[in-house]
Parts: C-alpha cells; structure tokens; sequence
C-alpha cells in the first residue's frame, strides 16, 4: 500500500525545511515532474516502471501507472494539458492520459529511438516531442501527425544525456551530452549550427585554455553535460534567455543563449565539424566558491514566488540548493558559473 508520511518539525534540524516523503514506488525514483497548471500535483517514475501521481493536499498517492517491465527514464506533461503524460522506457515513448487509467493502455506508443531513451521533452505548443538517448541521437517527433519528423545526429561523440525547446526559437532544441558538449539545433533542417564543450568553460575564464592540448581535460568528476533547463515563455519578460547546464565537475553554469547564438551566427552558419570546439567569453564564478567533487544530476526553475528567480539543483552529494542566480549574472556577460559551496 503506498503512503506519505510527514516528518517531525520538531525532528528538523534548524535551518532546514519540513520534508515530506511521498511513498508509492518498490525500486529507485529516476524522475519526478510538478505540474504548472495544477499546484501541488507530482508525477514520478521509477526503476519499477510505475508512473505515480501524487497530490500534496492528500496523504495517499491519487494514481498509478505500470508502463513498462524496464526503468522509466524520463517524464513530461502535455504543455496546455496535463492530463496527458509521456513516458519513456528503453527506447520507448508512451502517452497516456490519466482519466483512463483504469485499463493501463497508452493512447500512442513511439519506437523511433534505437538506444535507450535518457530523456523526452514537449515543445511549448505541444506540436513536437523530443527523445534523447545514447547513441547521440535526438529523435523529433510530430505529435500532432503522430509520426518522426526528423532525426538530429553525428554532432554527439557519446551519450546524449539531455534536450530542451528553446521557447523563443521555434524551429531550435539545445542538446548536452557525456561528451561534455552543448549543441544548438535547427530541427527543421536536421542540423547543428553551434558546438561548444563545457569541459574547458573554467580553463577559458582563467585564460588557459589551450584548443591543440588535452592537458587541461579533467579526468576525475568531468564536466559531462548530465541536465539542461531552459525558461519557460511567462518567465522570459522578467529573466535573461539562459541556459542552465547541469555537470558532472559539481558545477551549474548559466549560459545567455542569445549571446552564444549571436557568436555563432557572426561566425557563419556552416555546420561544425565533428569534435570541434568554439570560446565563449565572459565566464565568472560567484563569491566565496569553491569545487564540489559530486556531481549535478538534476537542474530546474522555481516555480515559486517570483517564477523562475531561483535554480534548483541537486547532485550526488545527497543536497538540493537553490541559487538566485540573478544576483550573480551580469548584462554583460555571457556565461556564469556556480559551485556548491558549504
């Protein structure tokens, strides 16, 4: 029987807040969504291939979903509605819609992946579907015709470990993978138009980077690229077009899209070549910093207060932080750097 237990406040150690546990999975959580238009509602996935649905204002979870035999590895709502989810499971995408939940039967099931499934994401006006996996490629998908519409390729060296729709540009997904490497897309032309590695980010703001040499790859914790964010439209006439970048050195850097978008155009829209690496300036890193060895597996914006002031992250060293990255983030620059400090 699945329960949600409350702990103490009492039981609280001072300077942190009231935790709720919600309990409804039998193996390890690998992903959990929050609702935008329906506060309080939380969908997770776990390695028991259950999708539970939870509401805060009750004490027990409202639903479940068995989708698969196999780990779910990602979720996402339906933008416009969220009575539809999608799962990914392997190479698979399934939609289903909650209020037919009684027969566990999805309304379409998407196979266009050969690799395991890492992540899927929607589009903002719910036309596209993206699934990232570990072969490198990103397959996207028309969910409106219910068919592939392109399939993005041969820029990733490795694992692609994350995408997002850039909102303001309708036709563009940024990717990152565990080839330390973010890629800017246009989908409507299957093709990259801006490389860029993170892995020498913090060599290029200290002015040692050196494009020809490997000394300076880091080879415990690398920055692999494991979670991307983007903002979403109502968050856009307050806050910069960023991109939130989640890595495997411990560190959340936040990069200005439209700066790097700018420098790619000025140098030409030619396709990069593989393995190629582009600068970026303006790198920084907030006061009083220093390098945390565990790494940052999961990024997003606050839906609270003031949408999108804050960035949560969370890694392996068991802490979800959230930074105002806001007061660290200069018009002027273009990249800025976070760690985890103590």
């Amino acid at each position: 029987m699945a329960e949600a237990s409350v702990k103490d406040t009492n039981a609280t150690p001072a300077g942190r807040s009231q935790v709720r546990r919600l309990r409804g999975h039998k193996a390890i959580a690998t992903c959990c969504i929050a609702s935008r238009d329906r506060p309080g509602i939380i969908a997770s996935s776990a390695e028991d291939g259950r999708v539970c649905w939870f509401d805060m204002r009750c004490k027990d979870l409202l639903h479940t979903i068995d989708v698969a035999q196999n780990p779910i590895s990602s979720l996402c709502f339906k933008p416009g509605n969220e009575d539809i989810i999608y799962a990914s499971s392997e190479n698979e995408v399934k939609v289903f819609d909650v209020h037919m939940l009684a027969s566990w039967k999805p309304l379409e099931s998407y196979n266009y992946n050969k690799e395991e499934i890492n992540q899927i994401t929607c589009n903002s006006k719910s036309s596209f579907l993206a699934a990232a996996d570990d072969g490198g490629d990103i397959k996207i998908i028309d969910i409106r015709q219910k068919c592939l519409y392109k399939t993005l390729r041969a820029a990733h060296e490795s694992i692609c470990s994350s995408v997002q729709f850039l909102p303001w540009r309708p036709w563009e997904v940024i990717t990152g993978g565990l080839d330390s490497k973010l890629i800017m897309w246009d989908f409507s032309k299957g093709r990259p138009f801006k490389d860029s590695s993170s892995q020498y980010q913090d060599g290029v703001s200290k002015g040692k980077y050196d494009a020809e040499s490997s000394n300076d790859v880091q080879c415990f914790n690398p920055a692999f690229v494991h979670a991307i964010t983007v903002p979403e439209v109502d968050m856009l006439d307050k806050f910069d077009k960023i991109c939130v970048v989640a890595r495997g050195d411990g560190v959340v850097d936040v990069i200005n899209i439209e700066s790097e978008f700018s420098a790619a155009k000025s140098k030409g829209s030619s396709k990069p070549r593989k393995g190629g690496q582009s600068r970026s300036n303006g790198s920084a890193s907030s006061p009083n910093s220093e390098n945390q060895d565990q790494n940052q597996r999961t990024r997003a914006f606050s839906m609270f207060g003031e949408k999108g002031r804050y960035i949560i992250s969370g890694g392996n060293d068991k802490a979800v932080k959230a930074w105002n990255w806001s007061r660290f983030f200069e018009a002027d620059q273009s990249k800025l750097a976070v760690h985890h400090p103590d």
